[in-house]
């Protein structure tokens, strides 16, 4: 069993401010007229960005899974920084830190050491942890324009907002940037948390990921965190035909139009392996799929 250990102190600074005022700005779409195209907007920027980090901010600059040309790992790149989580560089040398050390000391948002508030958003609203580390980040540091993208992530999706405001008004800002914004967060931030405390097991792994159907489907594929962390450099998370994974099947539609290639899978020998034995509960207390 992994100890609990005290929660990190969140010290308030002023880049608390703007998250905040996003939350509340999403509440304003109960006092604009309502339309189902406002709530198409919202839900299609959603898809768009969940897919934009799931496939690139995650398992391509994060894992390198798969490959594709410098221009479209600049596309994925931009696209990735409308979600409003910093540049590509700093998210994905985090990420990659998280793996080095998950559910350990050193984790830098494990629900199990620190409690859920801090994993969700605490570790993020702090100033401890702006900087990118270039040096665990390096095989993408070498591209100029990624490093230019990683500095001034804020400038897309600001460019984005402004383009929402001017075609759409105060209805598509509020509905398109502020309340799909927030889904997005909360729905990323729920991998760091939800995917460490629920659902099921069918690796052995030294931490305490396990898989859920439901995240799966609100993340586009993320949910089947036991699957990734056990093989992580797979493109593929949902490792069966029946664990949804939309994230996949789109990078497959890319590849089959050539702009990815090399996606990776588990073979059937990785998926045999090191599996748990049904209602086995790998001293976690929750029983093997």
């Amino acid at each position: 069993m992994i100890e609990i250990d005290g929660p990190p102190q969140i010290r308030w600074n002023p880049k608390i401010l703007p998250f905040l005022a996003v939350h509340l700005a999403a509440v304003g779409v109960f006092l604009v007229p309502f339309a189902w195209k406002w709530a198409g907007l919202a839900l299609a920027l959603y898809l768009l960005r969940m897919w934009a980090v799931t496939a690139g901010y995650h398992r391509y600059f994060s894992h390198r899974s798969f490959k594709t040309s410098r221009a479209f790992q600049l596309v994925l790149a931009v696209i990735g920084t409308l979600c409003v989580q910093k540049g590509p560089l700093w998210w994905a040398a985090h990420h990659r830190q998280h793996h080095r050390a998950s559910d350990r000391p050193g984790d830098l948002h494990s629900p199990l050491l620190h409690g859920f508030l801090w994993a969700h958003i605490g570790w993020i609203l702090t100033d401890d942890h702006n900087d990118t580390d270039y040096d665990r980040i390096a095989d993408f540091a070498r591209y100029p324009e990624l490093v230019w993208l990683n500095r001034f992530h804020l400038v897309p999706p600001v460019a984005m907002a402004g383009l929402l405001v001017a075609l759409g008004g105060l209805p598509a800002f509020l509905w398109g940037f502020c309340l799909s914004t927030v889904v997005l967060w909360h729905a990323t931030f729920s991998i760091n948390t939800l995917t460490h405390m629920i659902g099921r097991r069918r690796y052995r792994t030294d931490d305490d990921s396990r898989n859920s159907l439901l995240l799966a489907l609100v993340t586009l594929g993320e949910g089947w965190h036991n699957n990734h962390h056990y093989y992580k450099s797979s493109t593929r998370q949902g490792f069966y035909w029946w664990e949804v994974d939309v994230t996949y099947y789109v990078l497959r539609a890319l590849a089959a139009v050539g702009l990815v290639w090399d996606l990776k899978e588990p073979s059937e020998e990785v998926k045999r392996s090191n599996r748990l034995e049904p209602g086995a509960t790998d001293g976690v207390g929750v029983e093997a799929a």
